[in-house]
């Protein structure tokens, strides 16, 4: 059997252009040949629709997408997700489900099984689980069919299952001599190969031929990186999707052509494709064009130009040194060579004729005290607040260049630097971010050379350096890596060999800044455990790691 893989890209709500981007790429796999297509779970309202799922008039707007859908689709079938309803109780009054659409009909539906509530998920939230799953019989086969989660519980791939049931067994059980299995699975480094090897499991165990179609594109936080999958009986990879960009497959899973063997790139180069993804789906899907930054001469502000301009192009993107008193002459230089490099236009605003009328405001109340980090902070809001205006002015969002190592520890300015509509690196540390950046300069110099080999400094007070308050930043990554990835407690991150103040220190650092990240603007998920919708922590708590 050919079957059609649709690696598309939706936008969330917007049915009628993942209607016809839908349609486009149904057709042009029949006239390759496919005998039943497939396409990602939830496309046509996208994923994740979160709490527009409570609202009536988005799931019959999603009836109507898929009736105008299923009105087209000839004798080869087209399998989507959508959202269905479920008027039985008790339960909740929607499910996650796959539909068969052929010859002008809905001929089957298949709803999703396992409904994941960890990290970003919260699918019990809104649909009910499957009652029961069974194949679809189509030209003499049995189809069995999943929506995602679905199939991530293999009892001999993962030693610690979720849930006590497994829809593939099932589906085999019952006779099924094909699994397809239709996803939107966020990713995150190192994700794809998981994904792949647990599928290959899968398909070998069971003796069947498998097929995933992933989505791919950007919404909001999570990113997804396609890679969908063909496989043999044999469980080895016969058609492999494109990495982070849409993808028309079409493939004999019966065939005994020889067997691909993936060639992944480098970490640095997935989450260069990834994050420049992330920027592009955001800000067109938010209906926007261009962009602003702060270009201090560092290397945070440096890899976000980069990224943008990747994204989305030199022409719309705007870089802006904004010096003040502390300002050294080298990030000047710096900020301005890398937007030479990049090619976009570069403006240098100096903030400091406003910090001295703000120091002139506040010197009466101000009287009789030692300079500390108000001072400090109210020259990075004054920057946040040039930003905004030319965001206001010329409608460009300003994207923030806080990285991952920063953010958790709150070395970080409310209103000021975190003062943003997308937060690019919130979930990069700082170590890969020097590794991303030296990949960028592979073949050329593009970030400027002392941007990545200078002592990182915020540069609000004299001779100020990143370590006057952190660890060395290898350090404090790992911890971070220990504490807010992995979860291991204080004593197994200082058995690991890790200074038990520092330890603490860092701790601390996380535990008191929840605040600020509360306040934060969306960061793009690339980690197993991003901050934000993955990381749900009290902000007034008084637990503490002893």
């Amino acid at each position: 059997m050919k079957i059609g893989i649709l690696q598309l890209n939706s936008t969330i709500g917007a049915y009628e252009a993942n209607r016809l981007k839908l349609v486009a790429a149904y057709e042009q796999a029949v006239k390759q040949g496919a005998e039943f297509v497939v396409a990602p779970e939830l496309f046509l309202c996208g994923y994740p629709p979160r709490d527009l799922l409570l609202r009536p008039d988005f799931i019959e707007a999603g009836f109507n997408a898929l009736n105008q859908t299923a009105a087209v689709v000839g004798t080869v079938p087209l399998c989507v997700g959508f959202v269905d309803r479920n008027d039985a109780r008790p339960g909740r009054s929607l499910f996650n489900a796959a539909a068969v659409l052929q010859n002008g009909k809905i001929v089957w539906r298949q709803n999703k099984s396992l409904l994941p509530t960890y990290d970003v998920f919260d699918e019990d939230r809104y649909f009910e689980p499957a009652k029961s799953t069974a194949p679809f019989v189509f030209n003499g086969r049995k189809i069995g069919i999943t929506v995602c989660e679905d199939i991530w519980n293999d009892e001999d791939f993962w030693p610690d299952r979720r849930y006590p049931c497994d829809p593939v067994r099932e589906l085999i059980k019952q006779g099924a001599d094909i699994i397809l299995n239709i996803s939107a699975s966020p990713w995150h480094v190192g994700k794809e190969r998981t994904r792949l090897e647990m599928l290959q499991r899968v398909a070998r165990d069971e003796k069947v031929p498998l097929v995933q179609v992933n989505s791919i594109g950007a919404n909001d936080e999570l990113i997804f990186d396609g890679h969908s999958v063909a496989l043999n009986r044999q469980g080895e990879v016969l058609a492999l999707g494109k990495g982070f960009s849409e993808d028309v497959l079409v493939v004999e899973v019966d065939s005994n052509t020889p067997a691909l063997k993936p060639n992944w790139p480098l970490k640095e180069e997935h989450l260069y494709r990834a994050l420049s993804l992330g920027i592009r789906d955001y800000v067109h899907k938010c209906g926007f064009k261009s962009v602003v930054l702060g270009l201090s001469g560092g290397i945070d502000s440096a890899i976000t130009a980069v990224l943008a301009v990747e994204a989305l192009g030199a022409a719309n993107v705007m870089g802006v040194a904004m010096p003040a008193r502390y300002s050294s002459s080298g990030s000047l230089t710096d900020a301005e060579s890398l937007a030479k490099n990049l090619g976009i236009r570069y403006e240098v605003l100096p903030i400091e004729n406003g910090f001295k009328a703000m120091e002139g405001q506040l010197a009466k109340v101000f009287a009789g005290t030692k300079p500390n980090e108000a001072e400090e902070n109210i020259q990075s809001r004054l920057r946040g607040v040039t930003l905004m205006a030319l965001s206001n002015k010329f409608g460009s969002l300003v994207l923030t260049t806080g990285n991952k190592s920063e953010v958790a520890v709150g070395y970080c300015t409310l209103y000021g630097d975190m003062c943003g509509a997308l937060a690019v690196i919130a979930d990069v540390f700082k170590t890969d971010v020097y590794a991303v950046s030296r990949w960028i300069n592979r073949d050329r110099v593009i970030i400027p050379t002392d941007s990545i080999t200078k002592s990182p400094s915020a540069e609000l007070r004299p001779d100020q350096k990143d370590q006057d308050s952190l660890p060395e930043y290898d350090i404090l990554d790992a911890i971070l890596q220990h504490y807010v990835v992995e979860h291991l407690s204080k004593d197994e991150i200082i058995k690991r060999g890790f200074a038990p103040a520092v330890v603490n220190d860092v701790i601390n650092k996380v535990t008191f800044n929840e605040y600020k990240r509360r306040q934060a603007a969306p960061g793009l998920k690339v980690s197993p455990r991003a901050f934000g919708l993955g990381r749900r922590i009290p902000v007034a708590q008084r637990f503490r790691a002893v």
